[in-house]
């Protein structure tokens, strides 16, 4: 039976130990599952530019014997070229997954009800669950197992701010956030986690003895008409040496790329020993390929 994986929600705690320990398998011993995607084919959906989740998506699928297919926005237009459900039931017929990065997650939805092949979200305005698995293993590997964390994310209340909210309740650990009061999460989704999430309007609160500080772009895909607003909004939120310095001595950086330094990090930050954004990015890969492998052994 079909599994989707469209918030981190779907995903239950045994589960994502489970796929945890595939991607600690497939990172240190990768030739053991070189043929595990054998005979099966993926379709990549991307509606908005993509560097690291396409390359660790579509390299995943083809390190382990897959076939991956990618479109971009204008050869497919979701929802205006053809109907969603139409499309869904289309690719159904020549995959086993698909993997969509869009603007509304309401499209997702629609696209993964109407799908026989099980459907993977690789990013929507509302949330970018993908990454945020990836970063909990990542935390994990770095700081004995992740317990007993304090993670602070200073930025927009945006799809990955939502995703660390949901992972704050699967993985039951305190989550900080400090934006400015126009631009929190959404309250609903806030709500969900109630007991692990807590909201402050300035970062230098959040930031003191965190042992995690995470920021994200301001400016988000689709915002960009925001920019000069935002930049004004956000101009104290920038994680520089002043925030770092709040936080413990071994407090691990992290962003999620594509960074714009001088605006949410400083250049001194983001190239500081603390941070670890680049094996963040290393390591979607891993679990993004033990995300398919999960999901396509689920839909056997």
């Amino acid at each position: 039976m079909k599994k989707d994986f469209l918030t981190l929600s779907d995903l239950t705690r045994e589960e994502a130990e489970h796929i945890f320990s595939l991607a600690d398998r497939i990172k240190y011993k990768p030739s053991q599952f070189s043929r595990a995607l054998r005979g099966r084919s993926f379709v990549l959906i991307f509606d908005k530019p993509s560097l690291r989740t396409r390359l660790s998506f579509e390299l995943g699928i083809k390190q382990m014997g897959g076939e991956a297919v990618s479109f971009t926005a204008n050869e497919i237009l979701l929802g205006q070229r053809e109907a969603i459900k139409d499309i869904a039931r289309t690719v159904s017929v020549y995959v086993d997954g698909a993997i969509i990065r869009t603007f509304r997650q309401e499209t997702a939805e629609e696209f993964a009800h109407y799908a026989k092949a099980f459907v993977v979200n690789a990013l929507t305005d509302k949330f970018h669950p993908a990454q945020v698995l990836s970063d909990i293993y990542t935390i994990r590997s770095k700081k004995r197992g992740g317990k007993k964390l304090k993670i602070a994310f200073i930025g927009d209340g945006n799809n990955v701010c939502h995703s660390l909210v949901r992972a704050a309740r699967l993985f039951k650990f305190k989550l900080f956030i400090a934006c400015p009061p126009q631009y929190c999460p959404s309250s609903e989704i806030v709500s969900s986690a109630s007991g692990y999430v807590e909201i402050f309007h300035d970062p230098k609160v959040v930031a003191r003895n965190a042992d995690i500080l995470y920021t994200d772009v301001w400016t988000s895909m689709g915002k960009e008409k925001e920019k000069m607003r935002r930049l004004r909004d956000f101009k104290k939120f920038t994680l520089n040496d002043e925030i770092m310095k709040r936080a413990k001595k071994d407090c691990l950086i992290m962003h999620c790329l594509p960074a714009h330094r001088g605006e949410e990090i400083s250049d001194a930050v983001i190239e500081s020993r603390n941070s670890i954004v680049f094996e963040q990015a290393e390591n979607r890969l891993y679990v993004q390929k033990a995300l398919l492998y999960y999901l396509a052994q689920r839909a056997k």
